[in-house]
């Protein structure tokens, strides 16, 4: 028999040895030749002893063990489907291969994150004591462009292979009352503030037409290098309302008069 070379403190326990002793003479776990690894098995133990080592009380109880099994395989079995002896040391050593084989794949990962440390979350209560100074009137604008934005995404989903003639019409005349409407509560406007209310192109497109067709009737004017205004909007190209407007009609009936 070809002698054993191993170090007690090679090995971690008495499963350790077992299963490297099978390895070593590659053969399967569930069919373990018992003769041959107790024979390999005690040689080791015998060696350790010569050699005046220490030897642990579990390495001799698995000693035991195998002569027993050993013993129970030499004796005819009273049943046939009567239980292997060897099936209980054959779990424990799978079992025991498995949680090295996991312990090698967990290694390298104890190594990265052991050092690291989790956070706990914050808490962070409500402050209930703050109040937001938002004008309603605002808020209600704010809501109301959200809904007409939704509404308009929503039909130009349903619609988005609808050819361009069959999108509906925006009347101009509507939105130039919308334009009039916001130069006369402020008297400063530029395009943007105009158009900031456009919920698809053709909104869009009938808001600029009805700019250019209320400065080419002049009744609004494009004011520039306006020193109030720059002072007090930071602009210098904006819209505001002629306040010398006269309406074609009562320009005729002047004339006629004369």
């Amino acid at each position: 028999m070809e002698s054993i070379t191993y170090r007690l403190d090679q090995f971690e326990g008495p499963l350790d040895l077992l299963l490297t002793l099978i390895h070593k003479n590659k053969v399967n776990i569930e069919d373990i030749p018992i003769a041959l690894i107790c024979d390999q098995y005690m040689q080791y133990i015998n060696e350790a002893q010569q050699m005046d080592m220490e030897i642990a009380s579990e390495f001799i109880v698995m000693a035991s063990d195998l002569m027993l099994i050993k013993s129970k395989l030499l004796l005819p079995r009273e049943k046939e489907d009567e239980e292997d002896p060897r099936k209980q040391l054959a779990d424990a050593l799978l079992r025991y291969q498995q949680a090295k084989e996991a312990a090698s794949k967990m290694h390298p990962l104890y190594a990265l994150f052991s050092g690291r440390q989790i956070k706990d979350t914050d808490e962070i209560s409500v402050d209930r004591t703050f109040v937001a100074d938002q004008d309603a009137e605002k808020l209600y604008i704010a809501m109301k462009r959200i809904v007409d934005f939704n509404e308009a995404l929503e039909h130009a989903q349903k619609n988005a292979f609808t050819p361009m003639i069959a999108k509906p019409i925006v009347p101009v005349e509507h939105k130039i009352l919308q334009i009039m409407t916001r130069l006369t509560s402020n008297r400063y406007q530029t395009l943007e503030d105009f158009v900031s209310d456009s919920v698809s192109l053709p909104d869009l497109i009938a808001i600029f037409i009805g700019v250019l067709e209320l400065v080419k009737t002049k009744r609004i004017l494009l004011v520039e290098n306006d020193e109030e205004m720059h002072d007090n909007y930071g602009l210098t190209t904006v819209f505001t309302l002629n306040e010398n407007y006269v309406p074609e009609e009562e320009n005729k009936e002047s004339e006629e008069n004369i």
